[in-house]
Order: structure tokens, then sequence, then C-alpha cells
């Protein structure tokens, strides 16, 4: 069995509050002196007998039990599980159970606590496949496993991703339903039908690292697995398969690209010629494990050569004897890899200082089956034998032929090129320049990877025949550019073919001006090279346009949100939208989707960015301070930015305001000079515009941040949550098959249509006579996002507006003019968004807020008093509106710091709450402290000459009213019909029952003179 690293217990002890996890439990502590005290949930208790004591982070009963310990010694007990198992209860969190279920328990629990891995309503094809995923998320949860592979040489960032390679650590069966039910006796029963589970109920691979055979779909047909630890039992196998007949072929894509294969004798052969750049690799199931299905496979893809890569000891002679002949009756070339006796190619890779050299050299060193080698070089021989560069990068084969001796994929066209220089042959194969020079053959590698003009770094064999001593060569990875590099090649190249020093200089500079030619062209390649294009077949243009064109653009807008899969959150779903599509602007918008945890904020930002193409959106996890500095100076231009948590950007806040204000980046760096290595000042440039998208759980988010953005707020309503669980279930049936099908189509047209949108000016002939809240500074950026919004919305309808053109200096300019409906839209959006965000108060506080005036006015009716004689304690609220007390404690804080809500002591020190805010309903316009009612007159920010035609009016059709203040006043949303200069909101155009919308978007919005014109 994996054991668990010393330090992740360390790391749970002390991480893991105690006090948090029994309080969780239901147990209620008081403090007496240091130690926190309550009654032991383990037997019957009457006075506390349970001791906490979080200085030390341990616990202790008094009582009857004497139980105690460290957090896993709590969660063993209140569980009933096993010391992993309460270990891997803690590494992800899973709640406590409640004291009151906890009792005298005795006995294990049946109930999993852990989420499980796998679907049961799978089938045996993707059954296998879940359990690959789990194996692969623990081993890179791992540090004991990810050392095995760095020990074997096994490193290769891509290795575990291309792979799927795994970790056994006998965890899964904590995820499994118990098999004394129903659901987990049937599950069971399939994992061991398939082999993963044996009759005992534990796992067949467990301690292993888990390779899995996949077939060219990517699903595992077969698994191998081998024991970390060499410190077994006796009689205990360290390599293990499922049970039953051996099936698959490792690393099918090897066979369909290539001509010549690598055939390994184990999975751990095969992985390491994979991670040094030797990917035309399979492997046998050992010395005599070659299947009738390798090689139906070779002869099916047309494989013509086998170098077989066997052990060096008897059983892979045997072997690759055996196998040799079997090919040869099959017409396939086998040729034996010769390594050092005692050894195979893990063995190699991790003995040697150039692994892939050691590799390249022996599959050229590879001889045909029966041919005797003249000897077996030990492995320090073959390290320093081979210099060339890693990747594959060899030495000539035996045949005489420069260039590489196995390569994955069929061997390039050999070119013939104008040689810059007389007298010189030379020939481009791929990736590889050839020169012939009198009998002097020579091969450079490395030319297209040259980026710069201040090296020219590249592998160079020079190679000739000796009458001697047959076929001598000399290989090296050198920069040209360098004087005493080329000296040094050059002495030793001519030691090793018997050719005067000068002669070898004079070829050399020769190849060097050769070199020059190829590489120019590469180093051009590489600055102009951006990101590629995607060209749209005619169906695919065809079918964005008509979205594009739909003149309910809008609606069908959001009714593709709901096909894939956002339930409700309409006004959320748009604005995120229109800020996607605002990154082809100047000035784009910033969004952060602020709510409690589990909300539904990451699904809102993932339906977006999923609407948007993959070339224009960079997302991230979590950013460094300085990490947005040092990015390409064009990355970000006109793309959307997502971070998954506003945490994980907290030390890039800076930056992040500086490039949604100044829209670029500018860093001054010191660095060392490449030529003259004295040191100097670099200065990093990164380009905007780019669209912010943040998401966060904060309550308390940096001010700055948050005045540069759209802050929106997910609905956390009951009714909201059943409406999910409804989507959620209807995932698994047959509609929510078909449903998964249309979203992928859905995604795919809006993603080719933001592709045709470009970045065209727009005109708002409107502007002059909108109007907006100037009663306080921050209103100076809300106006901004306003205007930004309606131009945001104009830009998503430019397909369906004349492009218009204007000159300016002499150029001329297109540019689309925003439309009425376009000002309406975002005067709509502007209310839900901005209206709501004009006050101090974060979404969390506000439905606070809203609770407390319905749960006051409700106690007030009830007991009979006044509004104002009703109090409450912070328990009272838990109970009652279901808050956690964190939450709670913040949300209510905030209230009473801008005195809605006030507070004093009570009998017994207790405080009592009550509810400052005593202007009735809240919930149906925007009247807290601090923000504009739009039905107000003039005085509270709209004068009537900004707006309207008529100066005597305010924007709103009525008159100034003198002595009204926003609170406790009756909301005048009523427009004059009559009135010509009446606003555009309060049209027909805007529904019925949104009377106080109506007047917030008469006060923002259009004056009709000149609107309707």
């Amino acid at each position: 069995m994996a054991r668990i690293p010393k330090h992740e217990i360390e790391r749970l002890k002390e991480g893991v509050s105690l006090q948090r996890l029994v309080e969780a439990a239901g147990v209620e502590l008081r403090a007496q002196g240091r130690d926190l005290v309550g009654c032991c949930p383990f037997h019957e208790d009457s006075t506390p007998s349970l001791v906490i004591s979080p200085g030390k982070n341990l616990w202790h009963c008094l009582g009857a039990c004497q139980a105690g310990g460290s957090v896993i010694d709590w969660v063993m007990r209140s569980e009933g599980v096993s010391f992993r198992h309460a270990v891997e209860l803690l590494r992800d969190g899973v709640a406590p159970s409640p004291a009151a279920s906890i009792g005298r328990r005795a006995v294990r629990s049946t109930v999993t606590r852990l989420p499980s891995p796998i679907d049961r309503a799978a089938d045996d094809r993707e059954l296998l496949a879940r359990v690959v995923a789990f194996y692969e998320r623990t081993l890179r949860e791992s540090p004991e496993a990810l050392s095995y592979l760095e020990r074997r040489g096994l490193s290769h960032p891509e290795l575990v991703d291309t792979f799927h390679l795994g970790f056994a650590n006998r965890t899964l069966g904590y995820r499994l339903p118990a098999k004394n039910r129903r659901a987990g006796a049937q599950l069971r029963g399939r994992l061991q039908k398939l082999g993963v589970l044996r009759e005992s109920g534990h796992e067949h691979l467990a301690g292993s690292l888990v390779i899995p055979i996949l077939d060219l779909e990517g699903f595992p047909v077969q698994l191998y697995g081998r024991k970390l630890r060499d410190d077994l039992r006796a009689g205990t196998p360290a390599h293990l398969y499922l049970p039953g007949p051996l099936r698959g072929v490792f690393n099918p894509q090897a066979l369909v690209a290539s001509r010549e294969v690598v055939v390994c004798e184990s999975l751990i052969d095969a992985l390491s010629f994979w991670c040094h750049g030797l990917r035309h690799v399979t492997a046998a199931y050992g010395a005599g494990g070659f299947t009738d299905e390798h090689l139906a496979t070779l002869k099916e893809h047309g494989v013509g050569r086998v170098l077989i890569a066997f052990d060096a000891d008897d059983a892979g002679d045997q072997g690759a004897a055996r196998l040799a002949e079997r090919l040869g009756k099959e017409g396939i070339e086998s040729r034996r890899v010769l390594f050092p006796a005692g050894m195979d190619a893990n063995a190699v890779i991790t003995s040697v200082e150039d692994p892939a050299g050691a590799l390249a050299e022996l599959l050229a060193g590879a001889v045909p089956i029966g041919q005797a080698p003249a000897r077996r070089s030990a492995p320090t021989e073959l390290a320093s034998a081979v210099s060339a560069g890693r990747g594959g990068e060899g030495k000539e084969a035996p045949g005489g032929s420069v260039g590489p001796v196995s390569s994955p994929a069929a061997k390039p066209p050999v070119a013939s090129q104008v040689s810059p220089v007389a007298g010189l042959s030379v020939e481009l194969a791929g990736e590889e320049l050839r020169v012939l020079i009198e009998d002097r053959r020579w091969r450079i590698r490395g030319l297209s990877r040259v980026t710069s003009f201040d090296a020219l770094r590249v592998n160079v064999l020079v190679a000739r025949e000796d009458e001697r001593r047959g076929e001598v060569f000399h290989v090296d990875t050198l920069d040209l550019y360098s004087a005493r590099a080329r000296g040094v090649f050059c002495r030793q190249a001519a030691g090793e073919l018997q050719v005067a020093e000068e002669q070898m200089a004079r070829d050399l500079g020769r190849v060097l001006m050769v070199c020059e030619q190829r590489a120019e062209e590469a180093v051009r390649q590489a600055q102009a090279s951006e990101d590629p294009a995607v060209v749209l077949s005619d169906a695919e243009r065809e079918a964005a346009l008509e979205l594009l064109r739909t003149p309910d653009l809008i609606d069908r807008v959001l009714a593709d949100f709901a096909t894939v899969g956002v339930v409700g959150e309409q006004e959320n779903c748009l604005v995120s939208y229109l800020a996607a599509v605002s990154r082809l602007l100047d000035r784009p918008l910033a969004v952060v989707v602020q709510s409690s945890s589990a909300a539904g904020k990451s699904a809102l930002q993932d339906a977006v960015l999923a609407m948007v193409p993959e070339e224009q959106r960079v997302s991230f996890s979590a950013m460094t301070g300085q990490s947005l500095f040092y990015m390409g100076e064009t990355d970000l231009a006109h793309k959307v930015l997502a971070v998954s948590e506003e945490e994980g950007a907290e030390r890039a806040s800076y930056a992040l305001k500086l490039l949604q204000s100044e829209g670029e980046l500018s860093i001054a760096s010191t660095g060392k000079d490449g030529t003259s290595g004295r040191l100097i000042t670099h200065t990093y440039k990164v380009r905007g515009p780019v669209a912010i998208f943040l998401t966060t759980t904060a309550v308390d988010v940096d001010e700055e941040l948050l005045n540069r953005c759209l802050v929106l707020s997910v609905d956390e309503d009951r009714e909201q949550t059943r409406k999910i669980h409804e989507r959620q279930r209807e995932r698994e049936t047959l509609d929510g098959l078909v449903a998964e099908r249309q979203r992928r189509t859905v995604l795919k047209v809006h993603q080719d249509a933001q592709r045709l949108l470009e970045a065209v000016a727009v005109v708002n002939p409107y502007a002059p006579r909108l109007a907006f809240s100037d009663a306080r500074t921050r209103t100076r950026r809300d106006h901004v996002k306003y205007l930004t919004l309606i131009r945001a919305v104009a830009l998503l309808h430019q397909h369906q507006r004349e492009r218009k053109t204007t000159t300016v200096d002499g150029q001329p300019v297109a540019y689309i003019e925003a439309t009425r409906e376009d000002v309406l839209l975002a005067n709509r959006l502007c209310y839900r968004v901005l209206g709501r965000s004009l006050d101090e108060l974060p979404p969390g506080a506000r439905r606070l807020l809203e609770a407390l005036e319905r749960l006051v006015a409700a106690q007030a009716v009830e007991r009979g008093v006044a509004r104002e004689r009703v109090a409450f304690t912070r328990r009272e609220l838990r109970e009652r509106l279901g808050l956690g007390d964190t939450q709670l404690k913040v949300h209510l804080a905030r209230l009473v710091s801008l005195e809605l809500v006030s507070t004093h002591r009570g009998d017994h020190g207790v405080y009592l709450y009550q509810l400052a805010w005593n202007d009735g309903d809240i919930s149906g316009g925007v009247l807290l402290p601090g923000l504009i009612d739009p039905a107000q007159p003039a005085e509270h920010g709209y004068d009537a000459d900004r707006s309207g035609p008529v100066s005597d009016r305010s924007v709103g059709g009525r008159p100034p009213v003198a002595g009204r203040s926003v609170a406790g006043q009756p909301s005048t949303n009523g427009a004059d019909a009559s009135n010509d200069g009446r606003s555009l909101a309060s049209g027909p155009d805007m529904p019925e029952d949104h009377s106080s919308e109506g007047s917030f978007l008469a006060a923002a919005g259009v004056a009709a003179a000149g609107a309707g014109r």
C-alpha cells in the first residue's frame, strides 16, 4: 500500500482547524482559559468533558471515552473510518457529520462521504476510462509517485497528459458506494469483472504506477501496474496487468505515422524513449509478449522495419531472436538494439549525462539479428561518445547516410537547394540541411529554431569514408558565431576524420555561409509569427452571418445561453456577452461576478467564455504580481482575459487596473547585455485593449478594481436553486444527451460569429442628449461604462447597420451609428448593473438588508408593535434566515457601519440589532442611501437643461419638486404622455411591470426630441 507522505500528514494536522471541525459537527464550545470545552459527542455527557486546545490543535475527552488526538483522530472517531480514509476526507474538505448522528458510533460508516469519480450509468468502456482518470488525478497529487517517475528519468512535462499515467494508492474504494448497498454491490461487481477490484474488494493494482494501454480513440483497453516500492513481501509481483487476455497496442499513433518502429520489452522502456524525443516506439508484454494484435497492427500500417530494443540479458536475446524470425516471415526487416550488458533503455537514461544522445546512438548502432556485435559499450562510454543535441538528434547511420537514424514520421523529401557558395552540393531534407564538400558530408540540424541574429546554435555532424577504418564522423552542438567553439570543433573533427585542421576550418566557414542563408529565413518567420488565422468554410460563415443578421439578435443570444445550460441570469449573461464583444473597442468593459461559493458565478463565466473564439481569449487560474508585464507585446490586444477567482489575481490587481484604465502596461527591468555582459535596463510593454473577466466570493474587493468594472451578482434565491436542480437532472436524460450535442453546435456558431465581428468605429448620434447621475465622483467612470455599453450593443449589430465613411486627416475612416434601440437596451442593462452598484452595498449585504426588511415587517405585524421596536440577535438571524455565521457577521457589520442597522447591548451582554432603515419596500426600486432615485427632480443630479428640450422640465417629464428627499417619499414614475419631449424609455417599448426601471431609464435615457426623428 502506498504510504502517505509524512509532510502531508503534518500539513493536515497543522492546517485544518480542529475548532472549526468540531463546531461544524454541531458541538458548542465555550472558552475556558486558553482552551475550549464542550460536550463530548462520543458518549453521554451532561457535563462538558471535551477539551480543545487551539494552540496545539489537539483534543481530549476527560470523561468516559478518554479519546483524543489530532484532527485525523477526530475524523476517524466521528466518521468510523480508517486512518487513510480520514486523511482523504480531510484532503477533500468533506463536511463532518453532525454531532447528533455521531452518537456513540463504534462501527464503520457504510455511507460514502467522498464524491464518487465513477458514473454508474457508464458502460464498461467508459467505466474503465473513469478509473484511469481517477488514477491520473491521484498521481498528480502524489509526491511519492511523481518522485518515482523522476528517479526513473520519466520527467517529460507532457508525459502524464499524453499517456494518462496514474497511481493506485488504494483510495478508490473509499469513493465507491459500500458493497452492502445495492448501488455499491452492482458497481463493485462490474469493477471486479473488469479486473480493477479483486474479489476481496481491494484494488488489483494498489501501490502501483498505472500505465493504461489506450486505443486510437483514447479509451483504455488494458492497464499495467508497476509497484513503486521494492521492499515488498516475498512472492509479491512487481509487475501486474488486469486479469484476462492481454489486449491493445501501446502508443498506436507511432505505428500509424512511422515506417520504422522501436519495439521495447516493457512499457517503462518505451516511455524512456518517448521522453527523450524518440516517439516512434511501442512495447511488447515482456520478452515473449509480442501478440498477434501487435503483428496485425504493424502490417496494417505498413511498418517496414522494427528495431528490437529488448533487455540485454538472456531472456531479452532469446525473445528478440524469436521476434525477428516471426517478423521475417511477414516480410518485415528487424534489427537488434545493443544495450550494455544487463541493461535496458531505462537503465541507460538514468546512467548517462545525455540520455537522448545515448539512445539515438544505440538505435544508430542496431545490427541485424544474428550478427555478433564487436562489443557492448559501458554506460559511461555511451555518455562520452554521443554529444549530439536532445530531441532524437543522433549520429550518422551505419549505412553511411547522414541524417536521423529513425524518425517517428515518414522520411521527409529531399529538396536540392541553390548553394550560395560555389563548389558545394546542398540539399534540404525536412528540417535537416545536408552539404557535400568533396568526400566530406555535413549534416546540420536546428536551423529552424534560430530566432535572432545574435547566435547560430546548431547541431553539426561531419562524416567521411576511411578505407582502413570505415565510416568515421564527429558530431557536436555549437554556436557557429563563436570563434572559440568553431576552433574546438575543427580541431576535434580533424583528429577524428584524419583531415588537416586548416581544411576543416575552411569547410566549416563555407558551411557557416550556407547556414546563415537558411537561418535568415527562420528568423524572419519567427519575428513575423502571429496567431494563426482561423479560416471558416462557406457553411460556417453562412451560419455565423445568419446569427449576426437576425433581427432579434439579443433574444437569440439569450435563448442560446439557455441552450448551453445557463439557468436564468439573463441580464448577467447579456452584459457579460457584450463585455466580451467590447474587446474590439478601444476601451473595453471589465466584469466582476460576485457571489457566495457554489452560487454559479464560474458557470456563468465559463458559458460566456465558451462563446468567445479560443484564439481571442486568455484564461488563468492565478497570476503572479508581474506576470502580465512579461507577456508578448500584443498577446492580449483585443482579447478577453479571464481569471477564475479574483483571489488568484490579487497580486496582479495593480497591473489589471492599469491595463483596464490605460490600455497598456510597461515595466523597466534590469538585465545583462548578451554581448558585453554589463547590466542594462530592458523595457517590456504589453498593449491592450483587453476585456477583463473576474469572479470572486470575497465580500470586500479592491475598491479601485471594482470602480473600473461592472459588478454582477448571481441570483441566489431558493427558486433559482430549484430551477438549477431541474436542469442538472435533465442533463442525465436522453433529452440532456441531445441538448449536449446542440450545445456544441451553438457554441461553434457564436465563436464563428465573433470571428466575423470587426473593430469598426461606433458613433453615437444621441450622445449629446443623454443624461447620467452626477451626484458622486464615481459616476465619472460609471458614465464611461454606460457609453461603452451602448457602443458594444451597436458593435454586436454591425452586420445590421449601414457602414458609413468619413475623412479624418485626409484618410477615410469607416464607422457605424448607434440606434435608438441600442440606447434603450443599454439603458435597461444600465439600470440592472450600474443602478444597483452606485451605493456602498455589495450584493450579499443588499440581500441581507432586504431579508431584514421583510423579517421586521412581519415581526411588527405579528407582535403588534412599531417597526422601530423590533430587535433581534445574530443567533435569531442565523436560525430564521439560514445564513452562515461568517457571512452574517461580515454583511451585518457593513449595514451597521452605513447606519442602516443600529446595535446596542442588551441583557447578559448580548448585542441586539434594530433596523434603522424605515422607508418601506426596497425590492422594487433603487432607494438605498447614496443611490439616486431617477424619478426625483433635477436637484438630485438630473438638470432639465441637460437632456430635455423643455428647460423647465426634468428628464422624467415632470417639473422639479423642491424639498423631497430620496428616502421616505413615494416614487413618481409617471411621465407626461402628452409631452412631445417625453423620454424614450417611457414609451411603448418598455414592459409594463418595470415602472421603477422605466423611471431610471427616463433619467438616464434619450430625450424623445430627435430620438424619434
